[in-house]
């Protein structure tokens, strides 16, 4: 009779393993990219012993060290996510510019951008990133070589000014967390980047990825999430997916620079950019099934597609 029972327990236990697995598969792959993370700064670390690096670090000597990482994230973007990049020529090769993205549940797609233009255009865009992330143990060495900066405007106006590229989402932690299959942008009433642009006197390009919402999806619009966030700031939110969807990432035209635009109203022009980048390509409301099996459509059909959609 115990024996029994055991069986009848054993089988129910696998039953449930086998029915909660991929659920639990979920949550675990965003994790993989927290190790791929990791093995780069192991590789920096080992780069910069190797090269008895001590305080002063040249740009020389990590130029080396970027593309090679460059190389291994572009390596991850083709295989997994057969990632494509349009609008790259809009990237100037030399000078400054400002590059206004949408923030993804975990902006993956932004670090397979940074790589492929160290790559194809020999330039490091500058990064302006969450405070959180310079609270994650042993990522500084990372950031000051990729040139991720907290973000105090006098900081960003002085990468511009020095003639970088720089990369910043104006909706953050905020849109990563909150924003859904619909793709909203959640801006507030944010100007900074746009104050930053005008006091640099740079262009603006806005930026989005298609399909990155399928890519990895946030719980933060459940409502004990949003609760905690909007009044506490702390990102509790779990990430889930880490899906090989389509992602093709589109870069709009500039929008030059003019000194008669106040910052308000330069903030709105960039918006309305970046909105009409999303409503272009990406169908609404996001389907992980789509964007699974686009990664077998023809980038021209799913252009084609949309459009008549």
């Amino acid at each position: 009779m115990d024996v029994e029972a055991s069986d009848v327990i054993s089988c129910l236990w696998d039953l449930l393993w086998w029915a909660c697995s991929p659920f639990v598969l979920v949550f675990l792959l965003p994790f993989v990219i927290v190790f791929f993370l990791y093995l780069s700064i192991l590789f920096l670390h080992l780069y910069k012993r190797k090269n008895e690096l001590k305080e002063a670090y040249t740009h020389t000597l990590w130029q080396c060290a970027r593309r090679t990482l460059a190389t291994l994230w572009d390596a991850h973007a083709t295989v997994w996510h057969g990632y494509e990049l349009h609008g790259l020529e809009k990237i100037p090769d030399s000078g400054p510019a400002l590059i206004v993205y949408y923030h993804g549940a975990i902006p993956i797609d932004y670090y397979y951008f940074l790589a492929r233009v160290i790559i194809l255009k020999g330039r490091t865009c500058h990064s302006v990133a969450d405070h959180i992330l310079f609270k994650m143990p042993g990522f500084k060495l990372l950031l000051e070589v990729f040139s991720v900066i907290h973000g105090p405007r006098e900081e960003c106006v002085r990468a511009l000014r020095n003639g970088h590229l720089l990369g910043i989402s104006p909706g953050g932690v905020r849109e990563a967390l909150l924003s859904d299959q619909m793709y909203p942008l959640m801006w507030g009433k944010r100007t900074g980047f746009a104050q930053v642009a005008i006091d640099s006197g740079v262009p603006v390009i806005p930026m989005f990825t298609q399909n990155v919402r399928e890519g990895f999806r946030s719980l933060g619009t459940l409502r004990f999430f949003r609760w905690v966030y909007e009044r506490y700031r702390v990102p509790i939110a779990p990430v889930y997916g880490g899906f090989p969807v389509k992602f093709r990432t589109y870069l709009g035209d500039p929008i030059p620079y003019d000194p008669s635009l106040t910052a308000e109203k330069l903030a709105e022009k960039v918006q309305l950019a970046l909105q009409a980048l999303i409503e272009q390509h990406q169908k609404i409301p996001g389907s992980i099934v789509r964007a699974l099996l686009e990664r077998f459509q023809p980038t021209d059909t799913a252009h084609a597609t949309i459009k008549q959609d």
